[in-house]
C-alpha cells in the first residue's frame, strides 16, 4: 500500500531520518518496520511563528517496494536531427538552451550562436573583472553559456506557473545533473557551483543528437528582404542563411536592441525597477527570520522577501541570496552593475538582496528623446555615473544602511563580499532623486517590519539596474512571431517575456513549439 501524508515537523525531526520514520509511524499508527520507504514530494519552511517548522508531504510505502526514478528517465526520446532543417537560436541562456531542447524533441535542428564563451572558459573573464577591473564585453557575468543565470546561482522559484510546464523544466534540469530536491522544494535552488556541469551536460546532449553550438559568435547584422529574415552576420566574419530565428539574447544585450532599432524593427520601451544591493551578516538575517539567537543546524540559511508601498510606488527585495556574494555584472568597461549569487550550500557569512524601486515610463521625461530606447539610456546613465563616482573602477559606491537613510557619507565601511571592493560615496550622487528618496523611505519601513534589519552593520552597494529588460520586442500573441518581421521569434528575458531562469526556459520551449507550425 502507498499512502500520502502531510506533516508539520520541527527541523530536528524532519531532518533526522530515524526521528522522521518514528513520527510518520506514529501518525499512521503502524509499526515502523512495515514502512519500506518514505518519499518526500513537497517541502517548505514555515517561519511565521516562534517555532519554525517544515511543512512537508510524503508518499509512504507500506510493505510496498519502492522503485526510484532514474534521472535520465526524465529525458525525452530525442531523435538525431543532424540532417534536419536548422533553426537559428541567438543566445545560450535559459531561453535559448531550452528552446534548443524543445526543437530537438520535435525533430528540428537547433543551431545556437552565443557571443560569449563556454561555461568553463567564462571563469577567466570573471576573474579579470573581479580582480583587475577588466570587462570583456562578450564574456562576463551576463554573457556566455548559460547566460546571466549561470552565475546568479540558479534560483528556480517562479510565479509564472501558467506560462508553461514548470515541472518539465525541473525534470530536464534533474536529468542533466541538478539535485532531485528541486522537484519537491517550494523555493528550489541549484547553486552557482553546480550549474557549470549541468550546462555542459545539456550542451553535450544537444551536440550528441545533431544540434550545433557556436561560441564566440556575436550577432552584428540581420539581413531582411521584404520584412522577412534572410541571413545573419556575425562579428567573426561568418554568415548563416536562415528564415527562422529565435532571438534569446538576454536583458543585457544592448547592442541587439540598438541593431533592431537601426534596422527599423519595432521595439518598445518597458518599465523596469532600479535600486541598490544591500548586504547583511547572514547570522543577523537568520536571527530575524527564525526568531532565534543561533540558527539550528537543521535549517538552511534564511532568505527574506519584503515589499512596501512608498507613496504609491513599490519598493521591494529582488533576487535575494542567502549565504551569498555580490558580483560585478557590468557588460561594458565604463559602468558598474551589481547582482548576487550563492553556492548550493549557501555557506558564505553574508546575505545580500537587491532592493529596488518600481519605475514608470512617465518618470523618464528627460529621456523621451531616445524613444523606445529611453529606459535603456536611463539605465546606462546610472551605471556610468556610478563608475565615474568610483574613480573609473569597478569599486562599487557604497554607504552603511543608517548613513544612507540619514543622507551622510560613511566614515568607514564593513568588509564586503563584492570582489572588486567598495568606495565610501554618498549614493545621492549616484542615484536619481526619485529612486534615492524612495529607497530612503523604504529602508525605514523595512526596519519597522524586520526588527534588526535597519543597522549600520549592513552596507548598501550601488547600483542594481539589471532587474529585467528595458525593452520589449513585440510579438503576435498566437504565433509568437514578431508583429512585423516574418521569421523572427523574440524570446525570454531580453525580449521582455520572462523574469528568471524558469520563466525564460518555459518561454524558450513555448516559442520553439510555436515556430514548428511555420516549418514547411
Amino acid at each position: 500500500m502507498i499512502q500520502e501524508i502531510e506533516l508539520r515537523l520541527a527541523p530536528e525531526i524532519s531532518q533526522v531520518p530515524e526521528k522522521l520514520l518514528e513520527s510518520i509511524s506514529n501518525k499512521l499508527n503502524i509499526p515502523s518496520k512495515k514502512i519500506s520507504h518514505i518519499e518526500p514530494i513537497q517541502r517548505s519552511i514555515d517561519a511565521r511563528s516562534k517555532h519554525v517548522v517544515y511543512q512537508e508531504k510524503f508518499r509512504v510505502y507500506i510493505e510496498e517496494e519502492f522503485k526510484p526514478k532514474l534521472a535520465e528517465s526524465y529525458l525525452p526520446n530525442f531523435p538525431n536531427v543532424a540532417n534536419s532543417r536548422p533553426v537559428a537560436i541567438i543566445g545560450a541562456g535559459p531561453a535559448g538552451m531550452f528552446a534548443a531542447l524543445q526543437l530537438l524533441e520535435l525533430g528540428i535542428k537547433p543551431v545556437i550562436f552565443e557571443r560569449g564563451k563556454n561555461v568553463r572558459d567564462r571563469v577567466f573573464d570573471l576573474r579579470a573583472i573581479n580582480l583587475h577591473n577588466i570587462v570583456n564585453e562578450d564574456s562576463n557575468y551576463c554573457f556566455g553559456e548559460g547566460g546571466a543565470g549561470t552565475y546568479s546561482d540558479g534560483k528556480l522559484y517562479t510565479r509564472s506557473t501558467k506560462r508553461g510546464n514548470v515541472r518539465k523544466v525541473y525534470e530536464l534540469l534533474v536529468a542533466f545533473g541538478a539535485p532531485d530536491e528541486i522537484l519537491i522544494d517550494a523555493h528550489p535552488h541549484i547553486g552557482t557551483n553546480k550549474l557549470p556541469e549541468i550546462l555542459k551536460n545539456m550542451r553535450d546532449c544537444i551536440l550528441a543528437y545533431g544540434g550545433e553550438i557556436h561560441f564566440n559568435t556575436r550577432l552584428i547584422d540581420i539581413e531582411l528582404v521584404a520584412q522577412s529574415i534572410r541571413s545573419l552576420s556575425f562579428k567573426n566574419g561568418s554568415k548563416f542563411n536562415t528564415d527562422k530565428v529565435i532571438l534569446a539574447t538576454g536583458h543585457s544585450a544592448r547592442d541587439i536592441f540598438y541593431l533592431l532599432h537601426r534596422k527599423q524593427i519595432s521595439i518598445e520601451a518597458k518599465p523596469i525597477a532600479i535600486g541598490v544591493r544591500v548586504e547583511h551578516p547572514q547570522s543577523l538575517i537568520d536571527s530575524i527570520q527564525y526568531k532565534c539567537e543561533t540558527r539550528s543546524k537543521f535549517l538552511p540559511p534564511s532568505p527574506y522577501s519584503i515589499v512596501k508601498q512608498i507613496q504609491g510606488r513599490g519598493v521591494y527585495s529582488f533576487c535575494m541570496c542567502p549565504g551569498g556574494v555580490i558580483a560585478p555584472c557590468a557588460t561594458s568597461q565604463e559602468e558598474i552593475v551589481t547582482n548576487g549569487w550563492s553556492s548550493s550550500q549557501r555557506s558564505r557569512p553574508t546575505a545580500n538582496s537587491g532592493i529596488v524601486v518600481e519605475l514608470r515610463l512617465d518618470d523618464l521625461k528627460d529621456f523621451r528623446k531616445f524613444g523606445p530606447l529611453s529606459v535603456l539610456e536611463f539605465q546606462k546613465s546610472i551605471e556610468h555615473r556610478a563608475w565615474l563616482q568610483a574613480g573609473r573602477t569597478q569599486k562599487a559606491p557604497a554607504q552603511r544602511y543608517l548613513d544612507f537613510i540619514e543622507g551622510k557619507q560613511s566614515k568607514d565601511l564593513p568588509k564586503t563580499s563584492y570582489p572588486p571592493g567598495i568606495s565610501s560615496i554618498e549614493l545621492a550622487s549616484v542615484l536619481p532623486k526619485l529612486i534615492y528618496q524612495s529607497l530612503q523611505k523604504g529602508f525605514v519601513e523595512f526596519g519597522k517590519s524586520m526588527k534588526g534589519y535597519a543597522t549600520n552593520e549592513a552596507v548598501i552597494h550601488a547600483p542594481e539596474t539589471r532587474t529585467s529588460s528595458p525593452i520589449q520586442i513585440p510579438r503576435n500573441k498566437e504565433s509568437l512571431e514578431h508583429t512585423e518581421i516574418k521569421g523572427l521569434f523574440p524570446c525570454g528575458e531580453g525580449a521582455g517575456y520572462a523574469g528568471g531562469i524558469v520563466s525564460a526556459a518555459m518561454d524558450g520551449m513555448k516559442v520553439a513549439s510555436a515556430l514548428i507550425r511555420f516549418m514547411t
